[in-house]
């Protein structure tokens, strides 16, 4: 097991479907804050200003862009992240998905929807695993997640974070979006350093609250999947929609477009 984990952490992401790696990437911090910055200044063609018109701040989010980005390459192909993923996940491979860049610039009071990151994806399987790492240190600002909802038994209706309607046209195959505060529902977050990480299976429900403080909130996720990943597909678009990629349902990601980075001897 890898030196950043206890057997704890692997019984907690098991048990809870989230778990705090304290330093996970204590020491790729400048290069993934480079990275971000390059992103910002070069988005891709999934970036978005996630802010309705009249409300204040800046709420920047962009994904798959770690083939272009070089330090984003540079940390997934080098850091420690694959085999901790093994561990936690209980898999022998570790193949990249896809990376996400979440940057709330000081004054954003637009918070991050509850949302379950599972069905908006094309993947299906319990051996996965999403890390959401603050590049500036969090006090209020941080990542909630809500433990044991990746075992719910119904997912939770995934909806445009802007227009607020439902992203497929099967609604009654999943449940409502909760509010998980005024449920009572056992809610976990941790005030952050950066390069600590929160890993969260893609069935964890989770969102962010704004960030009203003077200071940056940039973070870098990453999701990775493992060896029961499984292409599936959903009753429209996919979020990534990774377009031409050829796979049919129950195949293995192609390992061209989804490169194992981690394959335990």
């Amino acid at each position: 097991m890898h030196a950043l984990l206890t057997q704890d952490h692997v019984d907690t992401f098991q048990r809870d479907g989230v778990v705090l790696i304290k330093g996970l990437f204590a020491d790729h911090v400048e290069t993934i804050r480079a990275g971000i910055e390059r992103n910002m200044k070069e988005p891709g063609p999934y970036a978005a200003e996630n802010l309705k018109e009249g409300e204040g701040g800046r709420f920047f989010d962009d994904y798959c862009n770690w083939t272009r980005i070089p330090e984003f390459e540079e940390v997934i192909r080098n850091s420690d992240v694959g085999e901790v993923a093994a561990d936690l996940m209980q898999s022998k491979r570790v193949q990249v998905f896809h990376d996400h860049v979440l940057v709330k610039e000081p004054g954003t009071s637009k918070p991050t929807p509850w949302h379950q990151d599972g069905p908006y994806y094309f993947v299906d399987g319990m051996q996965n695993v999403s890390f959401w790492s603050p590049m500036d240190t969090v006090r209020g600002a941080s990542l909630r997640c809500v433990a044991g909802s990746h075992a719910w038994e119904k997912p939770v209706l995934p909806t445009r974070w802007l227009a607020e309607t439902s992203f497929y046209p099967n609604e009654d195959d999943y449940m409502p979006v909760p509010d998980p505060d005024a449920e009572g529902m056992e809610i976990r977050e941790w005030e952050m350093e950066p390069g600590d990480a929160v890993a969260f299976n893609y069935g964890t429900l989770h969102g962010a609250r704004g960030n009203t403080t003077e200071s940056r909130r940039r973070a870098f996720s990453l999701r990775l999947v493992g060896d029961d990943a499984r292409y599936v597909e959903r009753p429209g678009p996919t979020s990534p929609p990774f377009l031409g990629h050829g796979m049919t349902p129950g195949q293995m990601l192609r390992e061209d477009w989804f490169p194992v980075i981690y394959q335990r001897t």
